[in-house]
């Protein structure tokens, strides 16, 4: 008879086993179907580029170290797009403040691997002549020509 108690007990217990694991089951499914679902920026709106211009020009206006600048920098320049010359003189400005001749060629740089064509890059350096004059940046070309 005490095989038949524990006949029994065992068949109760994996009935129990299998209605839990199908209680499980579902739940799982809906925690696969979210996990599929990525919204990684979903809560953020597009940025438009006068946005974008502004948030940049006023972060390096306020810019008080070299690691926030460079951080800034990086960040920037990270977007599929070129900074406005607003932004590059902002950040031609935090360089000299903070005292970085380097990092103040290298925004130049940037600006140099971002346009698509040389004569892109022309119309920026018109663009921030004065500033760089005022500042007295040299580009890298000027640096190292022969």
């Amino acid at each position: 008879m005490q095989f038949l108690t524990g006949a029994i007990r065992s068949a109760a217990a994996a009935r129990s086993a299998t209605a839990s694991a199908k209680s499980i089951v579902p739940s799982m499914a809906a925690a696969a179907r979210h996990a599929n679902v990525r919204s990684y920026a979903s809560h953020h709106e597009e940025e438009s580029y006068e946005s974008f211009t502004e948030r940049y020009v006023t972060f390096f206006s306020s810019v008080q170290d070299l690691f926030e600048l460079q951080r800034g920098l990086n960040n920037c320049f990270a977007y599929d797009l070129v900074p406005a010359p607003e932004v590059v003189e902002a950040a031609l400005r935090a360089a000299r403040r903070v005292n970085d001749y380097s990092t103040a060629v290298r925004v130049f740089e940037g600006v140099k691997q971002k346009v698509e064509n040389n004569q892109q890059y022309q119309q920026y350096l018109d663009a921030l002549k004065p500033v760089k004059e005022e500042l007295g940046i040299s580009l890298k070309e000027e640096l190292y020509s022969p």
